[in-house]
Formats: C-alpha cells, structure tokens, sequence
C-alpha cells in the first residue's frame, strides 16, 4: 500500500497538460522499436525502466516490474520466483510486455493496464474510467470496521449492519465490508453506468451477490431516495469527490485522461456531493432523530449536539464532525475528527 502511495504521489504532483478530461491516449505517443537482445524478467524491467524515465513516466521501476510481473503471472516482481527473473520469456511474453508497456507511455494507470488490483486482501477488476480506490480508502474501510465492532448490531441478527455506500465505484468499499462483515449486507449506489456493471462483476468474482443491492442512481436527483430496498440504513460511507473544479485541469494524466472526472470534481466550493450526502443523511438512517422524508439543512446538522451528530456513518457514530482527508491521493473522507 505504501509503494501505491508514493506511486499516486507522483502522479498528482506531476505537471498538469492542457488536453481533453477523459482522452485515452496522447498525440505525442509513438510505438515502440522491437525489443532486440532482451530476454529476462530482470533485463525487461531495466530496459522498461530507462524508456519510461525518459519520458517522464512517474515511478518507472515501479510500472515496469508491475507489468513484467503481471505478464509472468504475479502480482509483485518481488514475490516471482529467483528462477524466472533471469529465465528467457517465450516470444509471446516479450510481445505483450511491450504491448502493455505502450500503454504505460500513454500515462494510462497500471491499474488499468493490469485489469486488476489488489484491496483489502480482495483481487478486483479494474477498468477506465470507474474511479481508482486509493490507499486512504482502505482506512476508511477501516473505520467502518472499527465503528462497527463496538455497535450491538455487530453481532445482532443476520442483515445487520444494513449499509449504504453512496458512489460505489468498482465497489472496493463494498465489497471489502461485505467480505469482513459476514451478517452484513450492502446498497451500493452510483451514477456511472460502467461503475455499476463494475461493481457488479466484482461482486460476482468475490461471490457476494446476494449481499449486495446494486443500484444505477444519481444521489442529487430529487426524489431519487424515495424508496430504499430493505429499508432505513444503520451506516452511510461515502468516498466523496471533492476536487474544486477549477483545479481539475492541473491533475495528472493519468488521473484527468484516465478516470472519471465526476468521480473526482467536487464543484466550485468542492462541496456539492458532501452537501447532498448530509441533508440526506437524516432521511436514510435510522434513528436520526429526523422524520422521515424531512430534508435537513447541513447547517443545522452541524449545530447539532455532538452525540446526535448524522454526518459520517451512522445516527450517532464518527459525531465529532466531518473532516477533509486531503491526502496524496487527492480524496475527501467523511469521517471521524479523532481527538
């Protein structure tokens, strides 16, 4: 996770470039010569190495062993056998090293290259332009687990905890709850049609279907949240976009060609999901102390006594307020102010 980390930091505090939000290529991109003389695992990711320094890739080592390694079956360079790093690849393997590498000189993301990343100790699909999960999204995942071990529900009837997750992306979130979470069960809700099929493979690959409601939904919509399946919610996470719109054009290439931009644009203020997320969150949980289908104002959430504070998951969990987790990855949490 911490290799990932600096990975994203390099990507978000790399140059910005003028250029289409979800391009899949650059014009300045020209295909590789074959490969001649190479023949290792070890001399690929040298070669591959050099090539993408020179370029300006970010965390070129990095990329190159990630891909030489997915091509020989793992999913680190590290955790290959000593045996293969100096055994010849078949004509095959050096041919879709190259290929993916190409890819990689488009600034496209590994993960995407990959098709695959690992989160939570869970393998999932990864396809542009559902939104990357990032490190900082596996502590959030942490906190709901912390939060829910000291509930009652924790151990109550099967079906409980009853969660909401709001802009599901590949379903990382999810998932990882359900996976952790044996008596609990999921809606995960987004927007994007393809994060929706996303999840929905995903959550077929892990075999958690039937824990699982997955719902084609855009939260902002009036009336969107008229009717909830199975009814009120214990905890509501989110993984919000908060980027200010006006910054969109300065991040990376890989994250403004690559990824979704509403997963990432969080409006002029970097509010507009967030503000949604807490004037709705009274109507969506239970015990909020809010009638129900009666809209607060998230100014009035925030004036609210500190042990009847919905914000982050629950009616009276994470009470402390709502917190910004500006971080490498460029993402915004609602979650505890710990303190």
């Amino acid at each position: 996770m911490e290799l990932w980390g600096r990975m994203l930091w390099a990507l978000l505090s790399g140059p910005g470039r003028g250029g289409s939000t979800l391009g899949w290529a650059f014009s300045s991109w020209q295909p590789q010569p074959p490969l001649a003389g190479l023949s290792s695992a070890t001399e690929l990711v040298s070669h591959w190495t050099r090539v993408f320094e020179k370029r300006g890739i970010p965390e070129a080592r990095e990329s190159s062993e990630y891909i030489v390694a997915h091509v020989l079956g793992a999913k680190t360079f590290q955790s290959l056998r000593p045996a293969l790093w100096t055994q010849p690849l078949t004509s095959q393997q050096l041919q879709c090293i190259q290929e993916l590498s190409s890819r990689r000189l488009q600034r496209m993301p590994v993960q995407y290259i990959l098709g695959e990343w690992d989160f939570q100790g869970l393998s999932l699909r990864m396809v542009p332009p559902v939104f990357i999960p990032r490190p900082e999204t596996e502590e959030l995942v942490e906190w709901v687990l912390e939060e829910v071990a000291q509930r009652s529900y924790a151990v109550g009837s099967p079906g409980s905890p009853l969660i909401l997750e709001v802009g599901c992306g590949s379903g990382a979130i999810s998932l990882s709850l359900l996976s952790q979470l044996p008596q609990s069960r999921v809606i995960a809700v987004d927007k994007g049609e393809a994060a929706i099929s996303l999840t929905h493979e995903n959550a077929q690959r892990l075999q958690l279907q039937d824990r699982i409601w997955i719902i084609h939904l855009d939260m902002t919509s009036e009336r969107s949240w008229t009717h909830l399946p199975w009814g009120p919610v214990d905890l509501v996470v989110s993984n919000p976009p908060y980027i200010f719109h006006q910054d969109m054009e300065q991040l990376a290439p890989e994250i403004r060609s690559y990824e979704d931009p509403a997963a990432l644009d969080g409006g002029e203020e970097g509010m507009d999901i967030i503000t949604h997320i807490l004037a709705l969150a009274p109507q969506l949980l239970k015990d909020s102390g809010h009638p129900p289908g009666q809209e607060a104002d998230p100014a009035e959430l925030q004036r609210r006594p500190s042990n009847q504070h919905p914000l982050f998951l629950t009616a009276q969990a994470f009470p402390r307020g709502l917190c910004h987790s500006e971080t490498s990855s460029m993402q915004t949490q609602l979650c505890p102010v710990r303190g």
